[in-house]
């Protein structure tokens, strides 16, 4: 399979781009500039660019089997990722090309029986969290209502940071999930996993899923 990733030097991009790499696929690495190449993982094929240029999204698009948009933006500037993903699912649509979109845990229901989700809930997300995931969902609000592009939405836990690549942990459409103490986790190591196991199996064409230990 050969697949190229945007926001292939971020937390999750990165992660990406090596599990895929490990399961011996062709891999095409997308950096916004010329000074991102050298922090790519190895045995990754780099390619510069901007996501927000629609004929370098088409140039990297081009002869490949899936995307992967790992795009993130920066503290103020959270809301831009909304018009990254769209530039991205316009071109993906015209490429005919699959995209795995990876997003956040904003759209998530919280489990038993309550009416939020893990945007809505006052008490769940620290104020400071709050923006990122108001982006998130409007991020996939944007994906659920595109009928053109052939997309997937992967959402991670409510936590989300480095850990161990364990290789098990538990999928679900749109529920947050939590283990048996409440707590809802799971490793960017392991939410690569996830998202390379998704492009295999191409199991949640235009839906969501998430995944959680």
């Amino acid at each position: 399979m050969k697949l190229v990733v945007f926001g292939a030097t971020g937390d999750v991009g990165s992660r990406v781009v090596t599990e895929a790499i490990s399961r011996g696929y062709d891999v095409t690495a997308a950096v916004r500039n010329e000074a991102g190449i050298e922090n790519l993982p190895k045995g990754a094929k780099p390619i510069v660019a901007d996501v927000a240029d629609p004929a370098a999204l088409a140039a990297a698009m081009a002869g490949q089997d899936l995307a992967v948009s790992a795009v993130r933006t920066p503290a103020g500037r959270e809301g831009e990722v909304v018009a990254l993903t769209r530039f991205i699912l316009d071109a993906a649509s015209l490429a005919d090309l699959r995209v795995i979109v990876v997003g956040g845990a904003a759209r998530l229901h919280l489990p038993d029986g309550s009416p939020h989700t893990v945007l809505t809930d006052p008490d769940f997300l620290p104020e400071s969290i709050v923006p990122t995931a108001r982006a998130s969902m409007a991020q996939w609000e944007l994906c659920s209502s595109d009928a053109s592009a052939n997309w997937t939405y992967a959402s991670p836990s409510a936590l989300l940071q480095p850990g161990e690549r364990l290789g098990v942990f538990r999928t679900d459409t749109d529920n947050l999930i939590v283990d048996d103490a409440g707590n809802s986790e799971i490793s960017m190591e392991d939410f690569a996993v996830a998202i390379v196991d998704e492009a295999q199996s191409a199991k949640f064409l235009r839906a969501s899923f998430t995944v959680g230990y």
